[in-house]
């Protein structure tokens, strides 16, 4: 897969429930959603980088800004529904769906997710990261299991492996919401209705497994802070400080 035909699209939103019209919340001085759309650009590799949304004021900030950005429908129940969308009507080899609630996404996040996808035969990848302990127990950190190739096994809010003998030296996984497809992926996920064990565990890449579409996934060593509630706001803010 060349590198110069993959392009990252972030889909940004204003009607979230536990932390209204975040992707506009500022953090050291910039909107959230900013730092997700620099980071990509300073990823290099990458043919296009672009906004998706289906707000006005997302649009002004992007155009004030000079940041590249689409207008989507309003209609779409994901942000993967919203790629594709734009997959449409323009080509590429591969789509990044770069969340526009992780500001602190890392050029490294991108590279390693191209790694991925440079094997032409893998659909659907995504990343992984050392979980915390204090993530272990905690639904809204996601984790994942995979093979020995890199493939998901699943994804789940509760805490898998279960270590029942509490005496494995189990290793947990944080699954890190950063995912590229092919094009004949997000056509099948699309087409697809909302599968069991996503409804369940609220988790849409669980449709992709459910209907035998394979996952890989890729290790990084760089945790993120999704930004779901003021706390995650106010950690993610501080890092990026400190990180600057």
């Amino acid at each position: 897969m060349p590198l110069s035909d993959a392009i990252a699209i972030i889909p940004a939103r204003l009607a979230s429930t536990r932390l209204p019209r975040k992707a506009l919340r500022e953090l050291a001085g910039k909107a959230m959603v900013g730092w997700v759309y620099e980071a990509a650009r300073n990823a290099g590799a990458l043919r296009e980088v672009m906004i998706a949304t289906d707000s006005d004021e997302i649009m002004d900030l992007c155009r004030r800004n000079r940041w590249n950005a689409l207008m989507t429908s309003p209609n779409h129940r994901s942000g993967t529904e919203r790629i594709h969308e734009i997959s449409q009507s323009i080509a590429a080899d591969v789509y990044l769906n770069l969340q526009g609630d992780e500001p602190l996404t890392r050029p490294e996040h991108i590279q390693a997710l191209l790694r991925v996808m440079s094997d032409g035969k893998t659909q659907v990848g995504t990343l992984k990261t050392p979980c915390s302990p204090v993530d272990v127990p905690n639904p809204n950190a996601v984790k994942v299991v995979t093979a020995d190739n890199g493939r998901a096994l699943y994804f789940s809010r509760a805490t898998i492996p279960l270590d029942r003998d509490r005496s494995a030296a189990v290793r947990y996984f944080k699954h890190l919401g950063f995912y590229a497809y092919r094009k004949p992926a997000l056509d099948r996920f699309v087409a697809l209705r909302e599968s069991e064990l996503e409804r369940a565990e609220r988790l849409e890449q669980l449709r992709f497994l459910e209907n035998g579409i394979d996952i890989i996934v890729s290790e990084t060593p760089f945790d993120t802070i999704g930004v779901d509630t003021e706390e995650d706001l106010r950690r993610a803010e501080a890092f990026l400080r400190a990180r600057c």
